[in-house]
């Protein structure tokens, strides 16, 4: 796309100090004690999944997954719309970010941002791969976004279900933004057109954060947002390769980000020492309340629980520069879940591992969708349906030759609640959590006596160390255990309902899960 006429003023790959200055005079946001820019999306604090469209042109339409999730959209109303946006960004400054997603140069597509907002550039340029010296010569973006939050919609005319829209259209190869200034948007559209792309090159891309240990083994965190991807693989004995977004070839993973994009609600120095370093000078914080000395609140939920930092990876100070590691040893399944009765470790077989990606439950928690107030069940395949645009089983049978071919052990962790659901049970402790992981990554789990749960029919671990015994069961930690049982065979209930709607799944696998 050329720049030339594309707004009043074009600011061309303009430095971080230079963004942040901008931001600070004209989009009224602040600086914490720290540097980092504070901003607030105003109405849209999350992603807004009834808005976002793809194009239904002819060179996709037999490959997409179309459905509540993947909802087509004609070629003429985005092509109407980008009209629109055209128009609204002509008298306005605008700034561009050229750069890359994929940190395997093998699979690197060079893309291009194109903000109304200075502070959403400053986000796309630390989330993004940014270019080295030399790298943006004969420049040529393969996929371009351009977000203008200002320009609104109207339903009625130009057929969206609100004043906001994100249209993604493969065949002109463009992300179209409008009404929301949330900058995950930006973030996930291009998620979702890697997601598109890699299947057909034989990688799988995936919705997961990963790290690697100092003898080389690397480990997978799948999980919707709020399970604990970003928490769980910032750990300070391990290096991590990235937290949100990956895709695996033959030979390893590989990062399709240069950046992390943190929950921070009730963020602690204690808890996450790794996320608190890292926002400083240069992180875009969407959300967060902060006094008028620069002191972040965060704690408080006056705006959105989906409180975000988003920072260069490098901002870790154990980070794999490069964004790549080896093939995966140990892959951790991560599910919130807000009914308190699956256990907070289990070991996967095979087949368990295959039925609990497609069934990806987990509980979507408050903030991260327009409209969530409080955690809500969910089944999710590949634990990111709203960012996987062909059919599930392409994914699934991906990761399947994956787990055969590297002998990767699978564990589904639970993160959410124990001793009761929501309202009654309490989050499971943080450093039970990750005491289960290191003992999961590390091989402990592998020499320890494990025990059957009859509903879910998975394997628990009868101890792990730093972890308290009783805690390992569920039921052992439910006052009522009648409620636990009625609770635990509705949820097994849910996910057999759930899993009728994949037709074409092998009977070892639909016999892996839970039974009504």
């Amino acid at each position: 796309m050329r720049l030339e006429n594309l707004g009043a003023k074009v600011y061309h790959n303009l430095n971080v100090g230079k963004l942040v200055e901008h931001s600070l005079r004209k989009e009224g946001a602040t600086l914490t004690e720290t540097g980092a820019l504070c901003v607030n999306t105003g109405k849209y604090t999350g992603r807004s999944p009834s808005d976002r469209f793809i194009v239904d042109s002819p060179s996709v339409h037999d490959n997409i997954n179309w459905g509540k999730v993947n909802v087509p959209i004609n070629e003429q109303v985005f092509d109407k719309l980008y009209d629109k946006v055209m128009k609204y960004l002509k008298d306005k400054e605008v700034y561009v970010f050229d750069g890359f997603v994929g940190a395997d140069k093998n699979y690197r597509m060079p893309i291009r941002v194109i903000n109304e907002f200075a502070y959403a550039n400053l986000f796309a340029q630390q989330l993004f791969i940014k270019p080295k010296a030399g790298e943006l010569d004969n420049f040529n973006e393969e996929f371009t976004v351009i977000a203008a939050p200002g320009c609104l919609a109207d339903p009625e005319i130009d057929g969206t279900n609100s004043e906001a829209f994100i249209l993604l259209n493969f065949e002109k190869k463009l992300v179209l933004i409008g009404g929301s200034r949330y900058c995950g948007e930006i973030k996930k559209s291009i998620f979702t057109v890697m997601n598109y792309l890699l299947p057909f090159k034989g990688v799988m891309p995936m919705h997961c954060s990963a790290n690697i240990g100092k003898g080389g083994d690397v480990a997978l965190f799948f999980g919707l947002s709020g399970t604990g991807k970003t928490t769980l693989s910032a750990d300070s004995n391990r290096m991590l390769i990235g937290d949100d977004e990956h895709g695996w070839t033959d030979d390893g993973v590989f990062n399709f980000e240069g950046g992390c994009y943190a929950k921070t609600i009730r963020l602690s120095k204690e808890n996450e020492p790794q996320i608190w370093e890292a926002i400083r000078f240069g992180t875009v914080l969407e959300n967060v309340v902060v006094d008028e000395d620069g002191i972040p609140d965060y704690d408080s939920e006056k705006y959105t629980e989906n409180t975000r930092a988003g920072y260069p990876v490098t901002y870790i100070d154990n980070a794999v520069e490069c964004g790549t590691g080896g093939n995966p040893s140990t892959i951790i399944f991560l599910t919130a879940d807000a009914t308190g009765v699956l256990p907070p470790i289990s070991k996967l077989t095979k087949e368990q591992a295959m039925y609990h990606f497609m069934a990806g439950y987990t509980s979507k928690l408050a903030g991260t969708e327009r409209g969530i107030v409080e955690p809500t069940a969910t089944f999710s395949t590949c634990f990111g349906a709203p960012f996987m645009p062909l059919s599930p089983q392409t994914y699934a049978e991906l990761l399947g030759k994956k787990i055969d071919k590297h002998n990767a052990k699978v564990y589904l962790v639970n993160t959410g609640w124990s001793g009761g659901s929501y309202g009654v049970g309490k989050r499971m402790k943080l450093s039970y959590t990750r005491a289960m992981v290191n003992a999961a990554i590390d091989g402990t789990l592998d020499k320890l006596e494990f025990e059957a749960d009859n509903i879910f029919k998975l394997a628990i671990p009868k101890q792990c160390p730093n972890v308290p015994s009783e805690v390992l069961n569920p039921k052992n930690v439910w006052a009522d255990k009648e409620a636990y049982v009625k609770t635990s065979e509705k949820l097994a209930s849910d996910f057999v309902e759930n899993f009728k709607k994949f037709s074409d799944v092998s009977q070892d696998i639909i016999n892996a899960g839970p039974k009504a």
